[in-house]
């Protein structure tokens, strides 16, 4: 670029530094980003901040992106530019802001957790050694069978569980949504032997499900906390925490009947985009099969 674009960058950074008060890293970062901007340009041969149009803001972000720069320092970058142009408009020095409409990449939405079968297995198929420990055994059954939420979980009462009918009924699911779901053998299996352990710690008219050793609802807090404590009991590496086992409940419902509707309903999913994050789970899974078994795909 040519020296009075050298100039005028200059200029915003004195403006920054004299007349916004910015801080040091304020400053370091506008101009950092600011400097790749004025390299891009004379990469591109243009001479001038006046020369540039949406398209080739759009070209750089891309190309930045491309090279793995994150959504937020994309943000950033967009945001440095942007405030560049404004003070050369305030200043007579361009007509136009073309960084003003442009968005970086939205930020990859990271997958959740799982645990596979052999996984899930290994973790629930133990024997309970205490009460407490029938106990938290019924909740992870119940998480991994019927994909409740951690909260969901721990507003359970008793007359929230039809083991005849073998289905429990949610009634403060996100936003306030009720729905009813049906419980696995296994899941009922340890809610009947938990039951029966049950009466023997719970205060008088309390409707809680689960109960702390005080005879009182567990919190969530505490759920948490015994999930760790039997992970590493049962010698699990990897840390698991409750949302996990709505997960894998998720992630294997779908992998075996590919039917998201069904899957959203039973997650209690407002919009079916939320499920679909599980289809890429799925997807996942078949491309480590893949890489894994089909021989034009193995690595040599």
């Amino acid at each position: 670029m040519d020296n009075l674009a050298a100039k005028q960058l200059t200029q915003f950074i004195d403006y920054l530094h004299f007349e916004q008060r910015a801080s040091k890293h304020t400053i370091s970062s506008y101009r950092r980003d600011l400097n790749r901007l004025a390299g891009f340009c004379t990469q591109k041969e243009i001479n001038s901040w006046q020369q540039l149009r949406q398209h080739h803001i759009q070209s750089h972000i891309g190309e930045r992106h491309r090279n793995g720069i994150g959504s937020s320092s994309l943000q950033r970058e967009l945001s440095s530019i942007r405030s560049f142009f404004q003070f050369l408009i305030k200043q007579q020095l361009a007509e136009q802001n073309p960084a003003r409409d442009i968005r970086a990449p939205k930020k990859a939405r990271p997958l959740p957790a799982t645990l596979d079968v052999d996984q899930i297995s290994s973790l629930l198929d133990r024997k309970a050694d205490s009460p407490l420990e029938q106990r938290d055994l019924a909740m992870w059954e119940i998480i991994y069978s019927s994909g409740l939420r951690l909260s969901e979980l721990a507003s359970l009462d008793l007359f929230d569980i039809d083991l005849s009918d073998r289905t429990i009924k949610v009634e403060k699911g996100k936003g306030g949504k009720s729905r009813i779901i049906p419980i696995g053998k296994q899941a009922i299996l340890a809610l009947q032997r938990w039951l029966k352990e049950r009466p023997k710690i719970a205060k008088p008219a309390e409707s809680a499900l689960f109960l702390s050793n005080r005879g009182q609802r567990l919190s969530t807090r505490s759920i948490q906390t015994r999930l760790s404590r039997w992970q590493i009991k049962q010698g699990q590496p990897q840390h698991v925490h409750p949302h996990m086992l709505r997960h894998s409940f998720a992630s294997h419902l779908l992998e075996s009947s590919s039917d998201l509707r069904a899957v959203q309903e039973l997650l209690g999913h407002s919009n079916i985009s939320t499920t679909q994050i599980y289809t890429h789970l799925d997807f996942q899974h078949l491309a480590d099969v893949y890489d894994k078994s089909h021989p034009r795909a193995r690595k040599k």
